[in-house]
């Protein structure tokens, strides 16, 4: 499989909304392999297709709970079953090297296709909730800075785009 590159905060691409998949087809399932190859490559438990430039509702997870295999989530849906907030340390491979503390629903179901096309639907608490959320972000063309505050928001970015063009 492939490694893929990862977009970092703030490349605009980033912002793009995922477009529904139609068919699970060889070419979803290819994608889906070499994600969860980036993700583990980069020591992830989280990618969005939208973060490896693939404008398409595809996230992969694996959570590394003990019993709980590796998860796939095509055009996923969440559905907040609790409005009670719990707040929680996020970081994102988009975002490399920061974490904020950001409040989501505690409890919600997800409701997508698994790596099959099969339909199911979950109920969610803890790192699962937050993990389905900030993915479904991605695909929305939203990342975990856009909850804090402009000033966080433009430390993290100049501190990026500082480092990006170290790189350069």
């Amino acid at each position: 499989m492939a490694i893929l590159n990862i977009l970092e905060f703030p490349d605009p691409r980033l912002r793009t909304v995922a477009k529904p998949v139609t068919a699970v087809d060889d070419k979803i399932k290819r994608l889906v392999a070499d994600m969860f190859d980036t993700m583990k490559h980069a020591q992830g438990i989280g990618l969005a297709a939208s973060q490896v430039d693939v404008h398409q509702r595809v996230i992969v997870m694996d959570l590394g709970e003990e019993g709980i295999p590796p998860r796939v989530f095509i055009n996923p849906e969440v559905e907040v079953l609790d409005q009670s907030t719990n707040p929680y340390d996020e970081g994102c491979l988009s975002v490399p090297g920061f974490y904020e503390t950001i409040d989501r629903p505690a409890h919600v179901m997800i409701r997508a296709l698994d790596g099959e096309g099969n339909a199911f639907e979950e109920e969610a608490h803890g790192l699962l909730a937050v993990c389905i959320q900030h993915e479904i972000d991605h695909l929305e063309g939203k990342l975990f800075v856009d909850y804090l505050s402009s000033f966080k928001r433009q430390r993290i970015r100049k501190k990026l785009e500082k480092i990006h063009k170290q790189n350069a």
